[in-house]
């Protein structure tokens, strides 16, 4: 009896072990949208957000992931910066970073918004958080000299941080207006559904590649 007890005793150790990996993948991913109002939903219904979108997406490839929407409508760098880390819940996987819109909106200096940007991705970096830092592009009107300081700023910062960048968030969707609101900035639900379809791909290469699902 003592020997069989032994030989138990050992296999529900094994089986602990081999079950360990396992139990580090049983919660959903968490990420976070943080940006501004085209991550909120700025002028959508309720579920037609491009957080909502996206997890609904990827939860429908199979990925067990919860995407928090921390966007906030009007929202610069600066504002971001200063709510970054009671936006963003101990816990958080992935962040999809998604600021610099109203800055250059409002003509702000394109070297306060990556001063901002950097200090963001320094402080994520530091709590071992990982980023897809999500691009913008400068309206034409503002300008050759401006607009390339200001496009130029997403893929310096990824190289910097070695982080993962999307270059344009309305790639494929700016300046259609079959896809936008009658202001002409914010996307309507199809330019939601356009926006995830092509920024997808990019998470879920992170998906892949998050420590938990190596």
């Amino acid at each position: 009896m003592a020997f069989k007890h032994l030989v138990f005793l050992l296999l529900a150790a094994g089986l602990a072990l081999f079950a360990g990996p396992a139990s580090l993948r049983a919660e959903p991913l968490q990420i976070v949208g943080f940006g501004d109002s085209l991550m909120a939903g700025f002028g959508l219904d309720a579920g037609q957000s491009f957080p909502e979108k996206l997890e609904a997406a990827l939860r429908a490839d199979g990925h067990d992931v919860v995407i928090a929407n921390a966007g906030v409508s009007g929202d610069t760098s600066s504002g971001g910066l200063s709510r970054l880390d009671w936006s963003i819940p101990d816990g958080t996987d992935l962040v999809l970073l998604e600021l610099g819109a109203n800055d250059m909106l409002r003509g702000i200096s394109p070297e306060i918004t990556e001063k901002n940007l950097d200090a963001m991705l320094a402080r994520l970096s530091e709590r071992n958080i990982r980023v897809l830092l999500i691009g913008m592009r400068a309206a034409p009107n503002l300008g050759p000299d401006y607009a390339s300081a200001f496009d130029a700023i997403y893929p310096r910062l990824a190289r910097e941080h070695g982080v993962a960048l999307y270059p344009f968030f309305l790639d494929g969707v700016a300046a259609d207006k079959a896809l936008l609101l009658e202001d002409g900035m914010h996307p309507n639900e199809a330019g939601i559904e356009r926006m995830v379809e092509r920024a997808k791909p990019a998470v879920e290469k992170l998906i892949a590649t998050e420590p938990d699902n190596s």
